[in-house]
């Protein structure tokens, strides 16, 4: 399968609920690298990369989001896969 990568802004009450924590579960569990991060804003950016599918079911974790979240919106942009091996939390 391609590889692809997509970056994520996720919107609503996303900050504080272990959101960043529990996408890098699920990425690794999906064998995903990028990263999770907090945005000044409010909002949780994540970036993945990996095989279609797998982005895929990414992407229908973070419209959930994990308990105690609410996931509002979810925007999704195209990027350039850049080969990345893990997937870590920023700050």
């Amino acid at each position: 399968m391609p590889v692809i990568r997509s970056r994520f802004l996720v919107h609503g009450r996303v900050q504080g609920v272990g959101f960043r924590f529990s996408t890098e579960a699920e990425a690794a569990r999906l064998g995903l690298a990028g990263h999770a991060r907090n945005l000044p804003d409010g909002t949780v950016e994540v970036e993945a990369e990996g095989d279609e599918a797998a982005v895929g079911r990414l992407a229908e974790f973070l419209a959930e989001g994990p308990r105690g979240a609410r996931v509002d919106s979810v925007d999704r942009e195209a990027m350039t896969p850049t080969g990345g091996t893990a997937f870590r939390i920023r700050r």
